[in-house]
């Protein structure tokens, strides 16, 4: 029987995949349960496995001069064969190896095979576990009217984990389809009935980006460039701050790469969402005129009782900084952690140079690699385009829908997310 036995426990190893310490101190304990449930007591009684599948239990017995109970005491004598300072009063260990030959063998095998079960549910779990906050490489098999997008992860367990996507981590508008190979964030793994595993995974996440953006550059990777926020409309567009942690180390470049090779990659998976690299700055109004980008605010006042920032920027480029929508004040507003107000100048007010580090250094646009400066022309006309090295063409002036001398104050408010 212990021949057959060892070879059942080589043959859990090899199927589950599970490691040997772990199936034998699962199957140890599985026995003893198996004899308790048996036979009744045994609280006294240990079972080993040892690396062979050799099955080695011990009784723990108190040395007494009449013994009563058998199961629980040993005689002086007895006890003094095994150690011969055994004294009365004593526990002494004693080899009860016969125990395992008289637990039934279908409730050994029952109580094995669902212990070996939760043993792999756990060793499951303790893996997967690890990858919440982080990006997988998933399958889309199924999409569910409720639940949302089915993924198969690649694992030999599929009947136990499941990956989700729900309707709500979905990018609006973004096309997806059976069997296609998608980048997503994993935002939890749960344990739900049945003993399956759950990944919940997000195409919206933000830390999506910020994922992305530390696999793509290895300056954020070793942690020489800071990612210090992000704002996201998912699909649509980021705003993503950085900072340099080295001396003379150009945040914004290493971002983009060699001709933007590496913001190029980012933006693809993204399905092409603008993304705007900005410089982070310690200080406040610096930092909410360069969150506008690709505005030059003249002047940024924080008004510190309401936390808010109140931007004046050229009437021509009023439209630009507000957005489509108010999507790049609202952005700016999410970045910065300032409530932001945009304004014109008042009447004769003259200003001699914008505020913030963009008059140095322009922010970087997903849609516009290599950069260049922009002219004061391009800008000031809303009926001529500005075409990037895509191709693609860009107004340089006000959104369509939207007229400048109509928003002489527009105020958008952060969202705490």
């Amino acid at each position: 029987m212990r021949s057959e036995f060892q070879a059942a426990i080589a043959q859990l190893i090899a199927e589950k995949g599970l490691p040997r310490e772990v199936v034998m101190e699962t199957v140890a304990t599985a026995l003893l349960a198996a004899y308790r449930k048996s036979f009744g007591g045994g609280e006294n009684v240990r079972i080993e496995v040892d690396k062979n599948g050799e099955v080695h239990v011990w009784a723990s017995k108190r040395v007494v001069a009449q013994v009563r109970d058998a199961n629980e005491e040993i005689s002086l004598a007895e006890a003094q064969r095994l150690i011969p300072n055994a004294a009365l009063g004593q526990f002494v260990d004693v080899d009860s190896s016969f125990i395992f030959a008289r637990i039934p063998t279908q409730t050994a095998k029952q109580v094995i095979l669902q212990r070996i079960r939760e043993a792999e549910h756990e060793h499951l779990y303790d893996q997967i576990k690890n990858w919440v906050g982080e990006i997988r490489l998933g399958t889309l098999t199924h999409k569910d009217p409720i639940r949302g997008w089915l993924l198969d992860f690649d694992l030999d367990q599929v009947d136990k984990v499941e990956g989700f996507m729900p309707p709500s981590e979905e990018v609006q508008g973004e096309r997806l389809r059976n069997g296609q190979r998608v980048r997503v964030f994993v935002y939890d793994v749960r344990r739900v009935q049945g003993r399956m595993l759950q990944i919940l995974v997000s195409r919206t996440h933000r830390d999506l980006v910020r994922r992305l953006f530390e696999s793509e550059v290895p300056e954020i990777y070793e942690g020489t460039v800071e990612i210090k926020g992000i704002a996201r409309e998912p699909g649509s567009r980021s705003k993503v701050a950085v900072v340099a942690r080295q001396e003379g180390l150009d945040p914004i470049g290493s971002c983009v790469g060699v001709r933007g090779s590496r913001i190029n990659n980012i933006v693809r998976e993204l399905n092409d969402e603008k993304i705007d690299i900005i410089q982070w700055s310690p200080d406040p109004a610096t930092f909410v005129a360069n969150s506008l980008s690709p505005v030059k605010p003249l002047k940024v006042e924080l008004r510190e009782e309401d936390h808010t920032a109140l931007v004046t920027v050229h009437e021509k480029q009023l439209s630009l900084a507000i957005g489509k929508d108010g999507q790049n004040a609202r952005l700016a507003a999410r970045l910065s952690g300032w409530r932001v107000d945009v304004t014109k100048p008042a009447e004769g007010e003259v200003f001699e140079e914008p505020v913030g580090e963009l008059a140095e250094q322009p922010s970087s646009s997903s849609n516009a690699y290599p950069r260049r400066e922009r002219s004061e022309r391009s800008e000031r006309s809303s009926g001529r385009h500005e075409r990037d090295n895509n191709g693609s063409s860009r107004r340089g002036g006000r959104d369509r829908g939207e007229r400048g001398g109509r928003h002489s104050h527009s105020g958008y408010g952060y969202d705490r997310d």
